[in-house]
Parts: C-alpha cells; sequence; structure tokens
C-alpha cells in the first residue's frame, strides 16, 4: 500500500473538515503536511483500527500509549495544532471529540465511501486489545475506601525510583511555588513547602495531619524547619515505605508518623493544623462534604487548614461534566475537578471561615514543564523503570497539562481556611497575606 500518509491526511480533512496542521508519516514511509511542522507518525495500521472501534480520545490515547501513534519534533507544538482541530466546544463548554464526532459521522449514507477507504487502510481485524497500563474496572462503588485505595494504587505505585526521575531530589508531586521561570525546581519546591508552613502559622510543638502525604516532603519540611509533630497518610504502600525511609535518615522519627490509612479513618484529632496539598481531586464531589466534615472535626477550634487543588473552569450545566478518558484510564482513575468557587462553598458549609484564595495556575505550568525535561532527559532508563507505555502516559499527560495551565482551560488554588471559634477571634494577621502572624 503506497503513499498511506496522503491518503489519510485526505480522510482526516474529510471526517474533521479542515487539513491537518502538521505533518504525517505513515507505516509505509510517505509523508505528507506543512514543511517544518511536528510530525505524527503512525507506526501501525493498528492505530486507525483503534479509532474505528473506539473514536475520539480513548481511542488516540490507546494508540499513543501502545506506541501505534507517535510525535516528531516539539510535542507541545504538535498538542497546540492540534487541540483546536481535535476537538470543540458543546453547549455546555465540555470539550467534544471531533474525531469521534467527524468518525461517527461516516455511517451516513453519503459519507459511505469515506468510510470504506477508512476501513481499508485500518486492514481487517477485532479491536487491538488496550495497553496493559490502561486502568481495568474498578471494584465497589464509587469513592469507596477499597475502590479509592485501588485507583491510588494505580497512579503511585509505579516505582519510587521513576518518580524520583521525574520530580527530583525533593519528591513532590504538586505545583512549585516560582520566584522566576529560570529558577530551579528544588528551590521552586522548597518555596511551596515553607509558603504552606507560614500560611498555616506553624510553631514548635504543633500537631500537623498531612493528608495525602505522598513521599513526605511535607511532613519532613514542617519538622525539621518548624520543629512540629507531624502525622502524614497516604493510601500507597509505596510511598508510605518512602517517606519512612526519608525520616528515619533525618533522625526525626519521634517527630513524625506516617500512616498507610484513608482520611476518613483518621480519629486521633485535634491537629493544630491541616495540609492537604494535591489530595482533594482524589475526593470525588460524592465525597467532599464528608472531606470537609472530617477536616473540620479533626481541627482545633482556630486552627487552620491549607487546601492546594487543581480546579476547573465552571459549566454553565455542572451535570454535563465528566473527566477525560485518557485521564480517567491512565492517569487519575476516578478523580474529579470542581470550580474553585464550588469548593470555596463546601468548605464554607462545613463551617470554615476562608481567608485567602491564591491562585498560581502560571506555576504549575512551570512545574510541569520541568517534569517533563526531567523525563525526556533520562528517556531510557524512565522505560526501563516503568514500561515504554507507562513512559508514554506520563509524557502525555503531563506536556498536555502544562499548556492546559498556561491556557487558563484549568488552575491551581490554594485557599486557606480557619475553624474560627464563636469569639470571632481568626488568629490571622490584619495585613492580608502576612504570613508571619
Amino acid at each position: 500500500m503506497s503513499d498511506a500518509a496522503g491518503r489519510i491526511a485526505t480522510l482526516a480533512t474529510e471526517v474533521l473538515g479542515e487539513p491537518l496542521p502538521i505533518r504525517v508519516r505513515a507505516w509505509d514511509h510517505s509523508e505528507t503536511g506543512p514543511p517544518g511542522a511536528p510530525t505524527l507518525v503512525i507506526r501501525r495500521r493498528r492505530a486507525l483500527r483503534r479509532l474505528l472501534w473506539r473514536p475520539g480520545e480513548l481511542g488516540l490515547a490507546r494508540a499513543w500509549v501502545a506506541g501505534d501513534l507517535d510525535v516528531e519534533g516539539d510535542l507541545y507544538d504538535a498538542l497546540e495544532r492540534l487541540s483546536g482541530l481535535l476537538w470543540e466546544r458543546g453547549p455546555a463548554t465540555a470539550p467534544r471529540s471531533r474525531l469521534s464526532t467527524g468518525i461517527q459521522a461516516l455511517r451516513d449514507p453519503a459519507l459511505r465511501t469515506a468510510a470504506r477507504k477508512l476501513i481499508a487502510l485500518a486492514g481487517p481485524g477485532l479491536p487491538p486489545p488496550p495497553p496493559r497500563e490502561e486502568a481495568r474496572t474498578s471494584f465497589g462503588p464509587l469513592h469507596s475506601l477499597r475502590r479509592d485505595k485501588k485507583a491510588i494504587s494505580h497512579h503511585y505505585d509505579v516505582g519510587n525510583d521513576f518518580y524520583e526521575l521525574v520530580l527530583g531530589p525533593s519528591m513532590v508531586y504538586s505545583c512549585a511555588y516560582w520566584d522566576s521561570p529560570d529558577a530551579a525546581l528544588e528551590d521552586a519546591q522548597r518555596a511551596k513547602l515553607d509558603l504552606v508552613c507560614r500560611k498555616l502559622a506553624l510553631r514548635p510543638g504543633q500537631r500537623l495531619l498531612d493528608v495525602g502525604c505522598g513521599w513526605g516532603s511535607m511532613v519532613l519540611h514542617a519538622a525539621r524547619e518548624y520543629g512540629v509533630r507531624a502525622v502524614g497518610v497516604t493510601l500507597s504502600e509505596e510511598q508510605a515505605a518512602y517517606a519512612r525511609k526519608r525520616i528515619a535518615d533525618a533522625g526525626l522519627t519521634d517527630q513524625v508518623e506516617i500512616r498507610v490509612q484513608d482520611y476518613r479513618e483518621v480519629a486521633d484529632g485535634p491537629y493544630d493544623a491541616i495540609s492537604s496539598i494535591g489530595m482533594a481531586e482524589h475526593v470525588g464531589s460524592v465525597r467532599y462534604a464528608e472531606y470537609t466534615a472530617i477536616l473540620h472535626r479533626l481541627l482545633r477550634p482556630g486552627g487552620r487548614v491549607l487546601n492546594h487543588q487543581i480546579a476547573r473552569r465552571p459549566q454553565p450545566e455542572e451535570e454535563a461534566y465528566h473527566v477525560d478518558e485518557f485521564i480517567d484510564r491512565y492517569v487519575f482513575p476516578d478523580g474529579e475537578l470542581a470550580p474553585v468557587g464550588r469548593t470555596v462553598t463546601q468548605l464554607e458549609e462545613a463551617d470554615f471561615e476562608v481567608r485567602d484564595v491564591e491562585a498560581i495556575r502560571e506555576h504549575y505550568a512551570l512545574t510541569l514543564r520541568s517534569w517533563v525535561a526531567n523525563l525526556e532527559r533520562s528517556w531510557s532508563q524512565a522505560v526501563r523503570l516503568t514500561s515504554p507505555g507507562r513512559a508514554r502516559v506520563w509524557r502525555l499527560y503531563m506536556a498536555a497539562s502544562a499548556l492546559s495551565f498556561e491556557r487558563n482551560k484549568i488552575g491551581v488554588n490554594q485557599i486557606l481556611a480557619v475553624r474560627t471559634p464563636e469569639s470571632g477571634t481568626s488568629g490571622l494577621p490584619l495585613r492580608a497575606r502576612d504570613w508571619r502572624g
């Protein structure tokens, strides 16, 4: 079969309504498209079968993870060029796959010729099996203890060595806080941890609960620099083992405890302060009122909570919101994003007084680009530590997420709230963001 690239480009124009803005190279080495643009490499005809059987984002994701599709050139540029072509906004502003819509339209009798051409290019056969990196069907009700533990394990228990490579020495898997774009990632992550400690007004001897403690960076920083007694909880066995070793190496076992425990199982309050950094995205809308109520119960009157959370843009019809299939199947199973206003409301409904909201979405774009650079710099090692498919998942999701933060498709916010006592004394300084108080 000759000139498969040209035939694919022609079919793509029929399906999408406009030419592809990148080059295409097919399995037969044919190539077409604008000179100098990134190249979409279709290594196997199987990629087309994936799209025929599952049009839209999931078919593309499976082809990418399996290595049936690749990009040569600047991945960010390729994603920018393709995003407007492959996605459109529906009436509720939810992203809708133009590719899915276009392929499904091939069932129209007027487009049967194009459909036959696509089937001929794809070749015969049943739908290819999903890559092994895809999350399998979850067990139990949504956001039950068992199901949440399995979802967390899918994302975090992929090897601490791999995360060391991507995240760097800080082992902080959340948005850093940058002085400038050319600052060092390690310095920016240390600045973020210190910012959280100052917002919480930590003092020696206080009790800190870190919900979703990851590899222990927050509790270590708070214990070492602010003298607190800290408890960190995580559902990941691998994270807990790594964090405990770091704590032992730092000589802080008398100050810091790491538990493999769900936030719903913590029962030893009150705490003087609670940090939740990049964890609330896993809670889910069906559990969020319970989550905020538990934080309120665990916090002493006058104590502070810092909720650091990714937010999506609100939709006119909120019931239309759905997690995109790539993220749900390959990155964060059962994860959900909420608009920042909804999070503030739910904290207030739990009887917290929200005192400060700091939007730092540009900081997350810088953080993600640093992680992508770390991954690309050590690509062969990353593949050895996990799998080619897993490394491809992380590269795509982090690069695409960086662009989403840069384009204000999603944001990230630090929300500081107080369990203000009946006296009304919040304990905060009079001047906003004077975190020395």
